[in-house]
């Protein structure tokens, strides 16, 4: 069994969201003892957004810019790494509302029509059934369901929608927020996230 891990927080070791996917994966580890693990810091090595010459390299157009094909391979070796996993680990902090834009062109590489989802005459199919997925979500502020600001999350929910339309419905949430409303919220929400990591069963 394989498993990808991705962080895509500019924190480095005072990331919450780098601690809390590194503690699913050893979790995970612990349930599956044969697990592969490949890692990929999209803080520090990202592909790059997407731009007019990687649409005509994508359609045939001859590449002959070095930095252009060492980011096209990027992408594929991006793309080949979810294709080859079985679980997807993702840290995933909230950045204004939404996610890293390092996560965002990570999801433009894989997101590939044909290969990880098609159109059909019913619609839109993701091809990566199957698979798990575990998000480490941090908010410094309180954006879940119910609370005052929860329409204002493009976060989760989007990252879900996402895995959703590549046909990863089987996705686990584990959420610490509030982590910059002070020292205790955080201390909390850590706690929490925590708990329900060493609680993870095999599915």
């Amino acid at each position: 069994m394989k498993l990808l891990h991705l962080d895509a927080s500019i924190l480095g070791e005072h990331s919450v969201s780098r601690q809390l996917s590194a503690q699913i994966v050893a979790r995970l580890r612990v349930l599956h003892p044969a697990l592969e693990v490949v890692y990929r810091d999209l803080a520090a090595v990202a592909p790059a957004h997407l731009s007019p010459q990687h649409l005509a390299a994508f359609n045939g157009a001859e590449v002959s810019d070095p930095a252009l094909q060492a980011d096209l391979a990027l992408g594929q070796a991006c793309l080949d790494e979810l294709l080859q996993a079985d679980l997807l680990v993702i840290g995933a902090p909230m950045y204004n509302f939404s996610l890293p834009s390092s996560l965002k062109a990570w999801i433009d590489r894989v997101a590939v029509a044909g290969t990880t989802f098609a159109y059909g005459e019913a619609g839109p199919e993701g091809l990566l059934k199957g698979r798990r997925a575990y998000i480490a979500s941090v908010r410094g502020g309180q954006y879940a369901e119910g609370t005052p600001e929860a329409a204002l999350d493009h976060q989760e929910r989007y990252l879900q929608d996402l895995l959703g339309f590549l046909g990863i419905v089987d996705v686990t949430v584990i959420r610490a927020e509030g982590v910059a409303m002070g020292e205790s919220e955080k201390a909390q929400a850590l706690a929490d996230a925590s708990a329900r990591i060493a609680f993870l069963r095999v599915q």
